[in-house]
């Protein structure tokens, strides 16, 4: 069909800009309260040494779930603070929590009014299967732009993804109230709120947590999801480990992860009914809990020191100390990493995310003009949308000028020769690479970026196959992570291998498992190898089952990255 492309993605885009610039002060102060609600709430369950936590929780289990699954959650909890990963942990279930009390608070009345008017329920539904059924990292997307990188984002796409259970399960459960009560409620003139409190919530009250148990189980299904744009926790660390092919840390983070989410099932399942009932009134114990957390809440913001900064118009205090980065698994972010010990800079962190959330962050702070500090490196395409500037680094943290290696597996100058020798004349320069990011990030598909360069320069692309023998159709299958140096490298040398006859298969993953699949023989090559210090770690470790044939591209660079217009110049005018 000849019907022209509906530009629905480019309307998207507009109206995600038009709201991120019209309401941006609601966002602000919707980050603020939902930051500082966080906090508390951190600061709350991490007042004393993990132990009265743990005890807390073990019996609270023991109260609603009886004592097999009390002395589990005990036994649970303090191997995951013996395994390193208690502050993970106190940060995801504060995000958890949050979550919860975000979609309890909102569920709930949005449930109570779908039962009550047929018309809200039919709007309200099909918005319902819209959010269940889109993927969840779809509401990173403009979380991002509408709140910044960091734990918010991660936050607002939980509780999106997470409602609808809640909001389903109200109204459910309001529904099947049988009608001879609600007439009887009626004859004895009761009013629509005395039969909403009195006779349809007690009534729709199991059907209404069993939503709320699932909302908060799909919350906590979403930590892994939300640490792509910088939430903390035990997502950033199953997150982490999967980009640096750390089985052990993974599997960890990943039993950390299930300990709790059966702590707040079996906790949630039950409250309503706890299993001591018939010793100590749940009354009893939901007061005195809610007695000491709301006591401990108020003793914590009366004695936090709100001192702050001596310098509070520094580039610390602008940028709340935080220096935006990229995937875990980068090398750069472990330079960046590095770099805060060289440097001394005890006050600052590095956000941990991805290198697109890292680029709408610097988007969003370019457009209101405000200081930001990102993790960078070039060549990339923001150095030519931006007006950038590395800052200096006299500790040489980052290193110097590095280059990409094509790398390809054992065995492939035999199984496929012209593709090898393809592979090791591939060779190119900086503006040769950034000719194709920039018409990437104009909205082309890297595809046919790469064969728009491909057919304007015959003449390179004629010494990478200079003597290389014509392919049959053997599969070549290449790996590359998510940056867009690698997007345009990646996607150029499959167009040359097409057009020589390789049937060619392009599959994007982390740097660890990037390495690991050519070294396995499961991928046969990349062409995104930074060294001799970004990839070091992972080139060590697999450099014995591996072919490194040498550059492809000289002349990169990485470093800390800030606009112009920042009146800084040097990574020591952090201090």
């Amino acid at each position: 069909m000849n019907i022209p492309k509906i530009p629905l993605g480019e309307w998207i885009d507009s109206l995600v800009g038009w709201v991120t610039v019209t309401f941006s002060a609601f966002f602000s102060f919707l980050t603020s309260l939902i930051e500082g609600l966080l906090n508390i709430i951190i600061d709350v369950l991490s007042v004393g040494p993990p132990i009265v936590l743990i005890c807390i929780l073990g019996l609270l289990v023991t109260y609603t779930s009886r004592w097999p699954l009390g002395i589990f959650a005990l036994i649970s909890l303090l191997l995951i603070d013996n395994l390193g990963y208690w502050d993970s942990s106190i940060q995801t279930l504060a995000i958890v929590l949050l979550s919860g009390l975000l979609t309890i608070t909102i569920g709930i009345p949005i449930g109570i009014w779908c039962a009550q008017r047929k018309t809200v329920q039919n709007i309200v539904t099909p918005i319902l299967d819209f959010m269940q059924t889109m993927p969840a990292f779809v509401y990173l997307i403009p979380s991002i732009l509408f709140f910044g990188i960091g734990i918010v984002p991660g936050i607002i796409a939980s509780f999106i993804f997470a409602i609808a259970p809640t909001i389903r399960m109200t109204n459910l459960g309001i529904q099947e109230v049988p009608e001879d009560l609600i007439e009887a409620a009626d004859a004895f003139g009761s009013s629509n709120s005395q039969k909403l409190f009195k006779v349809q919530l007690p009534l729709a009250t199991p059907t209404i947590m069993a939503g709320i148990n699932q909302s908060i189980m799909l919350a906590l299904s979403m930590v892994v999801t939300a640490s792509l744009v910088g939430a903390p926790g035990l997502g950033a660390d199953v997150y982490r480990a999967v980009s640096q092919i750390n089985v052990g840390q993974g599997f960890e983070a990943g039993l950390s992860i299930v300990f709790i989410a059966i702590i707040l099932d079996r906790i949630t399942q039950n409250l309503r009914k706890p299993a001591y009932e018939g010793i100590l009134k749940r009354k009893i114990v939901f007061s005195i809990l809610a007695v000491l957390v709301v006591v401990t809440a108020i003793v914590l913001v009366f004695l936090k020191d709100n001192t702050g900064n001596e310098n509070a118009n520094g580039i610390g205090a602008q940028t709340d100390y935080k220096i935006i980065g990229i995937e875990p698994g980068a090398g750069i972010m472990a330079q960046a990493k590095n770099s805060l010990t060289d440097y001394g800079l005890d006050d600052w962190k590095i956000v941990e995310g991805s290198s697109a959330a890292m680029v709408a962050e610097l988007k969003k702070a370019i457009d209101n003009q405000k200081p930001i500090i990102v993790t960078g490196w070039s060549p990339h395409w923001m150095f030519q949308a931006f007006d950038l500037k590395y800052l200096d680094d006299p500790n040489n943290t980052f290193g110097g000028a590095e280059h990409i290696n094509t790398i390809v597996r054992k065995g492939l100058e035999q199984d496929a020769p012209g593709a090898y020798t393809i592979f090791d004349q591939f060779s190119w320069n900086i503006s040769d690479m950034e000719a194709v990011m920039v018409e990437v990030h104009k909205g082309m598909d890297p595809a046919e970026a790469a064969e728009k360069w491909v057919a304007a320069n015959p003449d390179k692309v004629a010494e990478w196959t200079n003597g290389a023998q014509s392919g049959n159709g053997e599969p070549i299958k290449l790996v590359y992570v998510a940056w867009d140096t690698e997007l345009a490298s990646t996607n150029v040398i499959g167009t040359v291998l097409r057009q020589n006859g390789y049937d060619v298969t392009l599959s994007q993953v982390e740097v660890g498992p990037m390495f690991a699949g050519v070294a396995n023989g499961s991928a046969d090559a990349m062409v995104a190898a930074w060294l001799p210090s970004t990839h070091l770690e992972y080139y060590n470790t697999y450099k014995k089952d591996i072919v490194d044939l040498g550059p492809n591209l000289q002349g990169t660079k990485n470093g800390l990255v800030v606009p112009k217009y920042v009146e800084i110049d040097s990574i020591d005018d952090l201090k």
